[in-house]
């Protein structure tokens, strides 16, 4: 019987792994359960796959979380460190889907004990890819990546040898406003953003697919996680969201991954490593689907992706600046302080500031100073936001 942990298990991602474990039930023991606001849905799945302990990262509703466990005994726990230390319970298979910066110290405390560790949160090898890779070889855990395009890239390099590979490709589905023209993305709101042309995903991240940070933030993963260098790396628009990614070989041969818009896959691809099982997905028809269209990803029209590229050559803390950047400009957008294209002004004037203080961005990645970099990054772009606002 396998032990499983989901941090972040109220989102799309964590209901979709519970989705998956649901149909084999037996097959699986639930360690912890981990969730935000939504705490209904955190106890139900406590109780229904009887978790040894359930915890919300939000300490003002622990005593709702307790209430409705009472008399199960599943135990009850809040706050950021009662997340690391359920994910740093006996498992053996961790996913990790919390969103932003948030789910790097839990990830970092599920590889301290062994687990494979199935990741979800890209914020985690953008702001610390080093320390979390040093952290798996260091105790003998496994990263699996469960982004569907690295999941798709990890799958097409399996039994290939990575300096045979001329160029990686990761495609975005452009978002909600692929179609829209550049002039009236000034007008753009948040309920507009929130709404995605292929995804189901949550409200932060169809966000990011619409300005491109998601994708920005997947390009820097790429590099971190497969070791490749930035010109290797690129994006491509790709409105049908069927082909995840490619890989370029020097011999010429792209083998691409190809599969539904449905996490599920990459969910199961992970949990069930390295075999692979039936699962519960669409199978393409592809005559019915008739053509794959693709399109440039147009850093004037995206700045995310240029922004990318610059803090892959930047390097160092310069992922966790980005991150955190992009994390309080959303906010900002989300509460209607800023427009949806000053999101990416705001990231890059955070940037530019934090660049220009000696010992931030070339301090070395340790958690603390990723940690100081986050909330740093986090002061520059709420003076900014202000100064907009006002």
């Amino acid at each position: 019987m396998k032990r499983i942990t989901i941090l972040g298990a109220t989102g799309s991602i964590g209901q979709n792994t519970l989705d998956l474990i649901g149909r084999d039930a037996d097959a699986y023991k639930v360690v912890a359960l981990t969730g935000g606001q939504n705490i209904d849905q955190l106890a139900r799945d406590a109780i229904r796959f009887r978790a040894d302990i359930a915890v919300t990262a939000d300490p003002a509703r622990y005593p709702d979380l307790k209430a409705a466990l009472a008399g199960t005994g599943i135990k009850a726990a809040a706050g950021p460190e009662a997340l690391s230390d359920a994910a740093a319970r006996p498992a053996d298979w961790v996913m990790s889907s919390i969103v932003g910066s948030a789910g790097l110290a839990p990830g970092l405390s599920a590889l301290g004990q062994g687990a494979t560790l199935a990741l979800a949160n890209k914020e985690s090898m953008v702001c610390a890819g080093p320390l979390m890779l040093a952290a798996a070889r260091a105790h003998g855990a496994t990263i699996l990546p469960v982004d569907s395009e690295h999941s798709a890239v990890f799958q097409a390099l399996i039994g290939e040898d990575l300096s045979a590979v001329e160029r990686v490709i990761i495609t975005a589905s452009g978002g909600a406003f692929r179609d829209w023209p550049l002039a009236e993305l000034a007008n753009a709101t948040p309920e507009q953003a929130a709404t995605h042309p292929n995804w189901d995903m949550g409200q932060r991240i169809t966000i990011d697919s619409a300005s491109m940070f998601n994708k920005a933030l997947e390009l820097i993963e790429t590099k971190e996680f497969f070791g490749l260098s930035a010109d290797k790396i690129e994006a491509v628009v790709h409105p049908e969201s069927m082909i995840h990614a490619l890989v370029g070989f020097r011999d010429g041969a792209l083998m691409a991954h190809v599969g539904p818009p449905d996490m599920r896959h990459a969910i199961g691809f992970a949990l069930h490593y390295p075999d692979r099982r039936a699962l519960p997905v669409e199978r393409l028809d592809l005559v019915a689907l008739g053509q794959l269209t693709f399109r440039p990803a147009c850093e004037t029209r995206w700045p995310a992706l240029r922004l990318a590229r610059e803090v892959m050559a930047a390097g160092g803390l310069a992922g966790a600046v980005f991150n955190a950047a992009k994390e309080r400009a959303l906010d900002g957008f989300l509460a209607r302080d800023i427009g949806f294209l000053q999101i990416a002004e705001v990231v890059e004037e955070v940037l530019t500031r934090v660049s220009a203080q000696p010992g931030h961005i070339d301090a070395a990645i340790t958690l603390d100073n990723v940690m100081q970099a986050d909330h740093l990054a986090r002061v520059r772009a709420e003076e900014i936001i202000h100064q907009k606002r006002g």
